[in-house]
């Protein structure tokens, strides 16, 4: 079983609106800061939002600012990246992560296996 799930990818045309959704497998990932990355074909993967751990702090790449939102839900353990107002540049793979505040280091130590996101023009 993976520790966490995407969900909700899929094909939508520029200008439309998808939600993905990654859920945890224990309500232990309720007390890690979690994030939210794409890579599209030929770029390496970037950064796309973040959120604390109590979901007060959130903080978005400037390529998506204004038009995504990321949101959790301690109840489901699940993280939410609502992204309105899409374009074909959003077109990627979108990965979830989890920083778990146990291991030492900034990195994200845990990550999902992608949900395909396809923007058209």
């Amino acid at each position: 079983q993976a520790q966490l799930r995407e969900s909700g990818g899929g094909l939508v045309q520029a200008g439309g609106s998808l939600r993905l959704s990654c859920a945890a497998s224990r309500r232990t990932f309720n007390s890690y800061a979690m994030g939210w990355f794409r890579q599209a074909p030929g770029k390496e993967r970037e950064f796309v939002a973040a959120i604390s751990r109590g979901g007060s702090t959130t903080s978005y790449a400037d390529s998506v600012k204004g038009r995504f939102t990321i949101s959790r839900d301690s109840a489901k353990i699940t993280v939410y990246l609502q992204m309105n107002s899409l374009k074909p540049e959003d077109t990627a793979v979108y990965y979830c992560a989890a920083d778990d505040p146990r291991v030492i280091g900034s990195a994200y130590d845990y990550w999902g296996q992608g949900t395909q996101v396809t923007v058209s023009s």
